[in-house]
């Protein structure tokens, strides 16, 4: 049986050596990994020069099963590929091409492949194989454009030594790859024992630190805190999220303020529940905070970084919005119920939701890192907010499923408490005031548009 063919090009606007570097970093394969694909990084072996291993574990539904890949034909600055060595195909070789065009590049992804089980796969699989394969390419070389462009735009920027805490967290798992393959180093701060290189161990609850390894940085990113979602809020679950965010960030700005070589910018996660429930008005970094339970804990949270501020260090409090992405969140929460057709608005649905993909978030905390003059709070949203009726409407145009079925607010109080009141109830209508004032450009400002492109649905 005859071997398919499958062959996508793009220009890119960068030098084939440039594009080719970016492929040989840490991280490569993580931004080019679609949110919506399930895959875990088991075993590296090496990078992309011929005899180097790489091993995933992907998931496809109920199913699990391994991908194992040699690399072979490197050619520096124009060529590698991907053989499979086990996995789900009958045969797989991939074959990165990267040619010059001036000052410009194109890259071309050609994939020769055979699906098992003979003419019975090719029958069944074949129209499914190639819509993945069109779905995913068009994904990466816009990531692959989109990430070259935004390293480009600060290319007189040496390279950072970052500390992210946080990076495994729904944020963190996507800054680091696109911090690593913009040439910088990122040192992760994780708890529990630091058992591979490139981590530093911290236990907050404990109030542990490794101070000694701190020093040194140019940029702190902390993102660690006790996740809102997943169940009622107890007591002892709103200990959690208190304890985790405003302890945790006092323990680290007053670690990092002793330092003898402390970081010259602190960038620490806070959320735009800072502003409670407002209704339609308009709000912006100058905007007084409101009442309740999370406004509270993301007060005290800002309040946390004093002792950073006090040492001069450069703070900036990062307000996030609701960030889209399949992976993680209140998108991912919604869409089986959107999927099956049963999904729709929430309460009144005019409640408004302050949105970013997690690209464009990224991003803006990459523009806040390198922008001197940025500090102190910043709302990290798009410019263009959604009502939850509208919100829900277009989540089910672009899945191609009606999306009609109000959920009452009773019924989502009932089910979720306060977490239901102060989250999936609440109107906050904020503006990124200091991120359009200081020249950041959203990629993907309008929800139909950032919605295709996190759920591939382009």
């Amino acid at each position: 049986m005859s071997n398919q063919t499958f062959v996508r090009l793009a220009r890119i606007d960068a030098s084939a050596k440039d594009v080719f570097q970016w492929h040989t970093r840490d991280g490569a394969l993580e931004r080019l990994t679609p949110p919506w694909v399930h895959a875990d990084v088991v075993q590296r072996a090496g990078g992309i020069r011929d005899g180097d291993r790489l091993t995933l574990r992907l998931r496809k539904g109920p199913f699990t099963f391994r991908w194992v890949v040699e690399h072979v034909d490197y050619e520096d600055d124009r060529q590698f590929r991907d053989v499979q060595v086990k996995g789900p195909f009958a045969y797989w070789v991939h074959t990165h091409r990267f040619e010059p065009d001036g000052i410009a590049c194109y890259v071309q992804d050609k994939i020769e492949y055979r699906l098992p089980m003979g003419p019975l796969g090719k029958m069944f699989g074949e129209n499914r194989v190639r819509e993945e394969l069109e779905r995913l390419f068009v994904y990466r070389h816009r990531i692959l454009a989109h990430d070259i462009a935004v390293h480009r735009a600060y290319s007189g920027v040496r390279p950072q030594r970052v500390l992210v805490t946080g990076s495994s967290g729904l944020i963190g798992s996507t800054l680091v790859p696109f911090l690593q393959t913009g040439g910088h180093e990122v040192v992760r701060m994780v708890r529990g024992a630091a058992s591979t290189p490139g981590t530093i161990s911290w236990d907050p609850v404990e109030g542990r630190i490794d101070r000694e390894s701190l020093e040194g940085f140019d940029v702190v990113i902390h993102l660690a805190g006790e996740n809102l979602m997943g169940m009622r809020w107890t007591d002892e679950k709103k200990r959690r999220i208190r304890d985790s965010r405003v302890n945790g960030t006092g323990l680290l700005a007053e670690t990092l303020a002793s330092l003898e070589r402390p970081p010259r910018v602190f960038l620490a996660a806070s959320a735009i529940g800072y502003y409670g429930h407002r209704g339609s008005e308009i709000l912006d970094e100058e905007s007084k905070p409101g009442s309740g339970f999370l406004p509270e804990v993301c007060e005290g949270w800002e309040a946390a970084t004093e002792a950073a501020i006090d040492k001069g260090i450069r703070v900036v409090n990062l307000r996030f919005g609701m960030v889209l992405t399949p992976t993680g969140g209140a998108l991912a929460k919604m869409l089986p119920a959107f999927k099956m057709g049963v999904g729709g608005p929430i309460g009144t649905g005019w409640q408004f939701i302050s949105w970013i993909t997690m690209d464009d978030a990224i991003e803006a905390i990459y523009h806040s890192m390198l922008t001197e003059t940025l500090q102190g709070p910043i709302n990290v949203v798009s410019p263009y907010v959604a009502t939850n009726r509208d919100f829900a409407k277009t989540l089910g145009l672009v899945l191609g499923a009606p999306a009609a079925i109000k959920v009452p607010d009773w019924a989502v109080k009932l089910a979720l408490g306060e977490l239901a009141q102060d989250v999936l109830l609440t109107s906050v209508r904020a503006e990124p005031r200091k991120l359009t004032d200081t020249g950041f450009i959203f990629h993907f400002p309008d929800l139909e548009s950032a919605l295709r492109h996190v759920l591939g649905r382009t």
